[in-house]
């Protein structure tokens, strides 16, 4: 950072869905957001937007503190375009890379709007972000937040990580996930890709589904407090967050098994 003193500028964005994602982060807050529903122009949308950001809010590259993306999982080709962006622009500014999870990026910035709705009495809410991976199975994890007040989100105890990212059949672990969450007396709130799933959540007796695009203005607080603890990535180590194969990789890999027999 410029000044010891102040609060990180970090240039953030997200590719992982079919949103591209871009903020800046200033000061403790989101000064600028967009979001984009380009999903096959991310490669070609990202850059312009990214530059129309910095022009639009008067802000050059000495005065970005570090790059921040949300490194998936979510879309294979979609997480490749902004982990790629954010290590060019890294290297080439020379600034910190901070990557975070998209999933988690994706759950707070549902939070930030559904807290409002949270029970005024402290009752404990379980954040679950989920995007679709085919096949009846969600890119998936659980956040336990409590609304905590107005502008500490990310407050000791107000938001702590349940599950970590991973891919799971959406109609047994919602069933899991819907009893434990009776059972802690918690509010359970599935967030982001939800409308292929409609139908299974629905079945659910104490959950509520709330559709929700990726929200750029997440990602920076996360990415912002993970710098502050001196939590950086090496910029030529870093590497997208996939969970899971791809179906290329997954099909040679059986083809190669296959004539191993």
């Amino acid at each position: 950072m410029n000044e010891s003193n102040r609060e990180p500028t970090l240039l953030a964005f997200d590719t992982s869905t079919g949103t591209l994602a871009v903020s800046l982060y200033r000061d403790g807050h989101v000064v600028d957001a967009t979001q984009s529903f380009t999903e096959r122009n991310h490669s070609v949308r990202i850059v312009p937007e990214i530059r129309e950001m910095l022009r639009r809010n008067g802000t050059g590259k000495e005065e970005i503190d570090a790059i921040a993306v949300g490194r998936g999982p979510g879309s294979y080709t979609g997480v490749r375009i902004a982990v790629s962006a954010a290590k060019t622009l890294a290297w080439t500014w020379d600034k910190p890379l901070v990557g975070v999870s998209s999933l988690e990026a994706l759950a707070l910035g549902a939070w930030q709007r559904l807290r409002q709705e949270a029970d005024p009495l402290g009752r404990p809410a379980w954040i679950v972000p989920i995007m679709d991976a085919r096949r009846g199975q969600v890119y998936g994890a659980r956040f336990r937040a409590v609304a905590a007040g107005a502008g500490d989100v990310l407050a000791a105890g107000a938001w702590a990580r349940a599950d970590e990212d991973g891919i799971r059949l959406i109609g047994e672990w919602s069933e899991v996930l819907s009893a434990r969450a009776a059972e802690a007396g918690a509010s359970l709130w599935f967030v982001g890709e939800t409308t292929p799933f409609e139908a299974e959540l629905a079945k659910l007796e104490h959950a509520k589904t709330v559709p929700f695009a990726m929200d750029g203005g997440a990602i920076g607080p996360l990415a912002a407090d993970r710098l502050r603890r001196g939590m950086t990535d090496d910029v030529h180590a870093f590497a997208p967050n996939y969970t899971q194969q791809t179906e290329a990789e997954a099909k040679l890999q059986a083809s190669e098994a296959e004539r191993t027999r």
